[in-house]
């Protein structure tokens, strides 16, 4: 826990001062400047008599001390103004990444409301101090609480949870391991901690920054002297900053002060203690998984006794059943059962499908079912139809059932794209296999259990489907999306959630890639702009990319062009090279702008 909060601070004050954070500076910056008290409500305190229960008054002398009283006691709530302000950006922050995404799935909205939620208070803060009647409507809901003045001036509190919202993007490995947390609805104690640490530690830079401000309107008498004037500057200020923010046009930004800080990231967030502390995050579970006992060994070849399996919990969704109704523990009772998991646009899974697939043909008929868990790996592939479309054109026939929350995963414990947990008709899992390949040893464990199952029982003749698992050496799976950094690039890592244009080195490292042209590289995907391309070196016999968007790609192998990709519909795998015979080579593609580009696999 200790390493969990002291890395969490470390990387949090690292974020604070990296490029990302400069659209929010001048918001904080400025977030002092509307400490002075309307003339209109001082006067209406100075004036106007306050009105009792009974209806009553009080006298004119009365009402100038309480009105002096007032600004007084406004005076001493404003000085707080700055700490509130980062103290918003702190709950804001963290509770979006934490909770954020939980909360919009549940309620079946868009991943990015709260990001525009953040720009919308921006917006509505900067016209009230542009406009004071607006910042008197916007109290008055308050108004009749009893013994409650509300003072929207008073309080930076809401300015800093819009500021928190639109600082979500701006992190690294930590906050992806938090994100990660989030999406699998596992939030434990350890996260909680991780993110509140890095929430604080992104805070103090920011509140000096805040502090500094406050201080220089305060000492230089612009807030006697020119109080209107500042409101209105502050006004501004937020306006135009939640105007550039929302319509992206901090590009420049990164480009000029590009990754200063992502050698002291690196150093703090990619040790190794700190990596293994990260990824116990993401990985633990509440009770030991089949495959984990040491009595059970992973891709063994004889039966074993693995464990009672768990559930399969928390789906979302069937498909391939009757009326994409569940299968119950009723169904699955007394069959031998082959828990799939998988994800449509994993090379790996499809290689491994026509066997499963090809299993279930044969053996359905003799008491035995295939429950494919399709657990998604990028956002995507939580889209029912897209998974069905997907599922239909790969030839899947057995019952799907939809993971998008990761709790069967979770309940098995599980890693890996594809896995395989063969379980008897008594609920015991006998078998586990990660990865592809040995799928002769699996579907003989299959028949054996059949076998024992129904004693006398006919089998069909052993399925043959050739096994196209790679056996040479290859480039590993590469990912171009900064949810995975450090991504396998030669030279600069590309820059995060904004368009930036890119030049390609003048030698690119054996199983790596560059950019040049206009990419925006997003935590799972990079979006092509204006002259998009990209250079992989890579060893392989083939070459597959996830692709979403609609546009074309064209492919070059050694500086000869092969071939054009026409990219449409819901996002998935493509074929850009066959058959290379596991020669290195550099593959070169230009991209049509809008095209995006998820993962590069090999096989």
């Amino acid at each position: 826990m200790l390493v969990l909060i002291v890395v969490g601070l470390a990387a949090g004050i690292i974020t604070s001062l990296s490029p990302c954070v400069l659209p929010v500076l001048p918001v904080v910056l400025a977030s002092g400047t509307n400490r002075a008290e309307r003339p209109d409500r001082a006067e209406r305190l100075q004036s106007g008599g306050q009105s009792t229960g009974a209806g009553q008054s009080v006298r004119a002398g009365e009402s100038v001390r309480a009105g002096e009283s007032a600004r007084a006691a406004g005076a001493r709530v404003n000085r707080w103004r700055p700490y509130g302000v980062v103290a918003g950006l702190v709950i804001g922050f963290s509770g979006s990444v934490l909770f954020g995404s939980l909360v919009l799935s549940a309620l079946h909205l868009p991943q990015d409301l709260l990001r525009d939620a953040g720009v919308v208070v921006l917006v509505v803060i900067g016209l009230s101090l542009l406009v004071p009647r607006l910042a008197d409507l916007l109290a008055r809901p308050f108004e009749r609480l009893p013994q409650r003045r509300v003072d929207p001036d008073s309080n930076g509190i809401v300015l800093g949870l819009g500021l928190g919202l639109l600082y979500v993007p701006c992190a690294g490995p930590v906050l992806a391991t938090i994100a990660v947390v989030g999406a699998t609805h596992h939030v434990g104690v350890g996260a909680v901690f991780l993110t509140i640490s890095f929430g604080i530690g992104a805070g103090v830079p920011l509140l000096a920054i805040a502090l500094a401000g406050d201080a220089i309107v305060r000492r230089t008498g612009v807030l006697r002297q020119r109080a209107r004037a500042v409101r209105l500057t502050g006004g501004v200020v937020m306006i135009v900053a939640a105007a550039v923010i929302g319509l992206n046009l901090t590009d420049g930004l990164q480009r000029h002060v590009p990754g200063y800080t992502t050698a002291l990231q690196n150093s703090i967030e990619h040790n190794g203690t700190a990596s293994k502390q990260l990824q116990r995050l993401t990985t633990t579970s509440s009770s030991p998984g089949p495959g984990e006992d040491a009595a059970c060994t992973e891709g063994g070849s004889t039966l074993e006794n693995c464990g009672q399996a768990p559930g399969i919990t928390g789906i979302t969704g069937w498909l391939n059943t009757a009326g994409d109704r569940p299968l119950t523990a009723a169904t699955l009772a007394g069959k031998v059962v082959l828990v799939d998991f998988w994800t449509y646009s994993c090379i790996n899974c499809q290689r491994s499908l026509p066997h499963v697939e090809a299993w279930y043909r044969s053996y359905s008929g003799d008491g035995f079912v295939v429950v494919g868990v399709h657990t998604p790996e990028f956002a995507f592939e939580h889209v029912t139809s897209n998974i069905r479309a997907q599922a239909a054109s790969l030839g899947v026939k057995y019952p799907i059932a939809i993971d998008n929350n990761y709790a069967t995963w979770q309940a098995f414990s599980n890693q890996y794209w594809p896995a395989e947990y063969l379980i008897d008709p008594s609920g015991i899992v006998r078998h586990v296999s990660f990865g592809e390949g040995d799928y002769g040893t699996t579907e003989s464990l299959i028949r054996q259990l059949l076998t024992i199952s129904h004693p006398g029982v006919a089998l069909p003749a052993a399925t043959d489907v050739p096994d196209t698992t790679p056996t040479e050496q290859q480039t590993q799976e590469t990912y171009l999306g900064y949810m995975y950094a450090p991504l396998r690039t030669t030279g600069a890592q590309p820059i995060n959630d904004k368009p930036t244009p890119y030049v390609f080195p003048k030698a690119l490292q054996p199983d790596t890639f560059a950019l040049s042209g206009t990419w925006t590289d997003r935590s799972e995907d990079a979006i092509a702009g204006p002259n998009a391309n990209l250079e992989l070196s890579y060893q392989a016999d083939d070459v597959y990319l996830v692709l979403g968007g609609t546009g074309s790609v064209t492919v070059s192998v050694n500086g000869v062009r092969t071939k054009t990709v026409q990219v449409t519909g819901v996002p998935k795998l493509y074929t850009l090279v066959a058959n290379a015979k596991g020669a290195r080579a550099l593959l070169t593609l230009g991209m049509s702008r809008g095209v995006a580009a998820y993962d590069f696999t090999f096989g």
